[in-house]
């Protein structure tokens, strides 16, 4: 679907949880792809995967399936911000978060926030280009 003088794509997919309010799963714009953030979610059934090693393996499979349904690829993006509910599980994201990306790895920020879409423990957004 194209938006803003036929300058912009919408990007969706199965393979990631459908939008839970009125947002896409991504826009591409100019080559460069914007993912609205991901959450630890089965994109079948929207069941939220079981503690943040889950929530957090999911989270990221299904931002690199948001990314590849756009025609780019993960060593394509550039910047990512992840929210997650306890910075007690910095480390155990880092470890997920680094089976994804290799070096040198995207810009990051990462922010500990009060609370998420369905109690979730932690989302991420990435910025791509094609």
């Amino acid at each position: 679907m194209k938006g803003i003088n036929n300058m912009q794509k919408v990007i969706s997919t199965e393979n990631a949880p459908a939008a839970i309010g009125p947002y896409s799963q991504a826009i591409e714009i100019n080559g460069m792809v914007y993912t609205s953030g991901i959450i630890g979610v089965d994109p079948a059934t929207g069941t939220p995967m079981e503690g943040i090693e889950a929530q957090a393996e999911r989270a990221m499979t299904s931002l690199v399936n948001v990314v590849e349904a756009a025609g780019s690829k993960v060593e394509n993006i550039v910047k990512t911000t992840v929210f997650i509910k306890n910075m007690e599980d910095f480390a155990k994201v880092n470890e997920i978060y680094k089976k994804h990306f290799k070096e040198p790895y995207p810009a990051r920020s990462c922010v500990e926030v009060a609370r998420l879409p369905k109690d979730l423990l932690i989302e991420i957004e990435a910025v791509a280009f094609k």
